[in-house]
């Protein structure tokens, strides 16, 4: 079921519609305010809207690193799940003789 979760992010307060546990809604809010604040430190006089999207830019950076990660230990596994399958099978077959 849905619920409202308010939220604090660069000093303005929202209201945020899930069904996620609200835990885990404020551990999202403290990221984002967290890179907003890091990049806005590390930037001068760059509106909050640019801020923003260098933000959401460098979040989906980070996704995207963390996906490619994830595609590569799967084909790793997979790899070496056929590895285990072709050394099992010349085992058996040759147990078969």
């Amino acid at each position: 079921m849905e619920k409202l979760i308010r939220v604090r992010i660069l000093d303005h307060e929202y209201l945020i519609r899930s069904d996620v546990d609200e835990v885990e809604i404020q551990e999202i809010a403290r990221y984002v305010d967290n890179k907003l604040r890091e990049i806005k430190s590390e930037t001068n006089g760059l509106s909050e809207k640019n801020i923003a999207i260098l933000a959401a830019f460098e979040i989906a950076n980070e996704y995207f690193q963390v996906r490619k990660k994830g595609v590569d230990v799967v084909k790793n596994i997979q790899k070496r799940a056929a590895l285990l399958n072709h050394q099992i099978d010349s085992i058996v077959v040759d147990g078969d003789k």
